[in-house]
């Protein structure tokens, strides 16, 4: 690992920040171009030693990746600084956005550029799991993995620890009986230095005791039926109960936040989801989208929009801080660990599973946004939402069909691919009066 100038680092990780779109995927793939290719401050090794680490992590790996990667080259300061820089350009976007979607959303203008990105949101979606998919699936076992991964998800309904827990086990159990590179390659002895960063349990406990704080603080003056204090707990459960990065963590928001709390309509999560691929930043800044309409719809305060506000400052805050604690209390380990192989495999197999994960997410997106109604399928252990056919939504199927080209065929880039079914959709809302 080559020594950076604090200072060179700060405008890469400002630089990163300004031009984090297109989702997980995309973001790992500007860091991995920008740090691993131009700078080659970290080689291929580390680089997706921390890249399985973080996807094993709850949150949005990719967030936590640059966290990582701020704290191997510059300690605790430098993963303070990567991790707060790739997520402030999105999150003051998103407060922007929704505030102009509460304050218009009823203009025909609006709600053709939402119609517009739910079809473009589909695409992107399928285009992520493809990409992250022919990245991490090689071999036989995971494929497999994926497979299996999505099965249990889309057919079972089954709870995402337990697919990630069995996932690990698998592939320890095989690196154990068939040899250390079964799914890894081993890293070069030359790249196993030790990193020792100090300060860092010291940072790892203070994000511990924040985070604490803030939860209780609000459960003790304001009671739990409060809707601040409902989104504290729900978005801190969430932080430690969605593994398998961003993707994983906006399906089990959505199930949540639309059939549980009520917060917002099926429709809204997709437009949600439409805010965060047009901005920069972690796609899980949708979360702070919820948060604004949770209290804006809340009545927990006279003005509506101050409690928005609030709402999506504090839904920030407890999605986000614990993936710095994530970083500080688990990143030390995990270095000393590069060496074993049997770990490194279980982060593989974890790596693979969790693409099952997206092509889930892809369908439930899909299922929402094309068809207006719904059936639930549970004989024989299963617990599947299939579609009624008949209730196809046919201005959304032509609009996605139109996305799809353009990701695909046409390859444009995620602003151009927005901006164009925005644009139609604007078109469709305007024509069908």
């Amino acid at each position: 690992m080559n020594e950076v100038p604090f200072k060179e680092a700060l405008a890469v990780w400002f630089r990163i920040g300004i031009l984090s779109f297109g989702g997980p995927a995309g973001q790992i793939a500007l860091m991995h171009r920008i740090i691993v290719d131009d700078k080659q401050w970290l080689d291929e090794d580390r680089f997706l030693h921390a890249l399985n680490y973080c996807m094993l992590l709850p949150g949005p790996e990719a967030q936590q990746l640059a966290t990582y990667i701020g704290w191997l080259m510059h300690g605790v300061r430098g993963g303070i600084v990567a991790g707060v820089l790739f997520i402030i350009p999105g999150a003051l976007a998103i407060f922007l956005l929704s505030w102009i979607y509460v304050s218009f959303g009823d203009l025909a203008l609006t709600e053709g550029i939402f119609f517009g990105l739910k079809a473009a949101v589909l695409a992107i979606v399928v285009q992520a799991l493809i990409k992250i998919g022919r990245r991490a699936l090689t071999g036989t076992l995971k494929p497999a993995l994926a497979l299996a991964g999505f099965l249990a998800l889309f057919i079972f309904n089954a709870p995402f620890p337990l697919v990630v827990l069995t996932a690990g086990i698998i592939g320890y159990a095989v690196a154990k009986h068939r040899g250390p590179d079964s799914l890894t390659e081993p890293p070069e002895t030359s790249t196993l230095e030790t990193v020792t960063r100090p300060g860092t349990k010291r940072a790892a406990l203070v994000c511990l005791l924040l985070w604490a704080l803030t939860v209780f603080s609000l459960l003790a003056l304001l009671g739990y039926d409060n809707v601040f204090t409902q989104l504290a707990v729900f978005f801190s459960k969430m932080a430690t109960v969605t593994f398998g990065g961003a993707y994983a963590v906006l399906a089990y928001v959505a199930q949540q936040g639309v059939e549980h709390f009520q917060w917002l309509e099926p429709g809204e999560m997709l437009e949600g989801l439409g805010l965060a691929e047009t901005t920069p930043g972690p796609l899980i800044l949708v979360t702070q989208f919820v948060g604004f309409l949770a209290a804006y719809r809340g009545g927990a305060m006279e003005s509506a929009l101050l409690a928005a506000s609030l709402g999506a400052l504090l839904t920030t805050w407890v999605t986000f801080l614990p993936c710095f604690l994530w970083i500080f209390a688990g990143a030390p380990y995990v270095e000393r660990l590069r060496s074993n192989q049997a770990i490194s495999s279980t982060l593989a197999a974890i790596t693979a599973v969790v693409v099952g994960v997206i092509a889930n997410l892809a369908a439930w997106f899909g299922v929402s946004a094309l068809f207006a109604e719904h059936f639930t399928v549970s004989a024989y252990g299963t617990d599947m939402r299939l579609p009624q056919l008949a209730s196809v939504d046919l201005p959304m199927l032509a609009l996605s069909v139109i996305a799809f080209i353009c990701a695909f065929k046409l390859k444009l880039s995620v602003i151009p691919m927005i901006g164009t079914m925005a644009g139609l959709g604007v078109l469709w809302i305007l024509v069908a009066g």
